[in-house]
């Protein structure tokens, strides 16, 4: 059964593509297999997107959102900033594990939109920046701005070659040995250099 109104259609169709991009990818993925399996009419996805581009960045906006209501509440939680890194390490064990794990999605879209002037490519930074962003805000409660970000970027790196590992079917060691590293490094950071 189709959602009656504009925005429940848009929604669903965006939730629809969402399925379909991350378990056979973006190009593999046509427009008509979409509006098939979202059961719209041509003319209701073309009203909402006018290119498979405007979806594909809605679908990662939309993935993106889900990630960040999550941060926004460890954020509001009053914890050690290292038991927030620590939290969002056990987030991506938890997603690891999931039966709903299929790589991440962001990881999938650069692989194939690898223009950085792609408006593609430019959601995938955004998110990926927005990650980064938000452990440096975490980070900066306990050390130097500078630092801070250096930090923050090294436990993006952590996390991406984790969730890689993961893909591969090797995601419990894999995050368990980037959480460890991560610790290690944040206290390591503390002290003066």
């Amino acid at each position: 059964m189709t959602p009656s109104s504009p925005f429940d259609k848009r929604q669903h169709v965006v939730e629809t593509a969402y399925a379909l991009f991350k378990r056979a990818g973006f190009h593999a993925t046509g427009i008509d297999r979409i509006i098939a399996e979202a059961d719209v009419a041509k003319m209701t996805m073309y009203r909402h997107f006018p290119s498979k581009d405007e979806l594909i960045v809605e679908v990662l906006e939309y993935r993106a959102r889900r990630f960040e209501r999550q941060l926004d509440q460890l954020a509001q939680e009053s914890l050690a900033p290292e038991r927030k890194i620590a939290r969002i390490f056990d987030w991506h064990q938890r997603w690891f594990r999931s039966p709903d794990f299929h790589g991440c999605l962001f990881a999938h879209a650069l692989a194939e939109f690898g223009d950085p002037r792609h408006p593609v490519f430019k959601a995938v930074a955004r998110q990926k920046n927005g990650l980064r962003q938000r452990m440096q805000a975490i980070l900066v409660e306990m050390m130097p701005r500078g630092r801070a970000e250096s930090v923050s970027a090294t436990l993006l790196m952590l996390i991406e070659g984790a969730t890689l590992m993961a893909q591969m079917g090797e995601g419990d060691a894999a995050i368990r040995a980037a959480r460890k590293a991560a610790l290690d490094i944040i206290a390591a950071s503390r002290g003066p250099q």
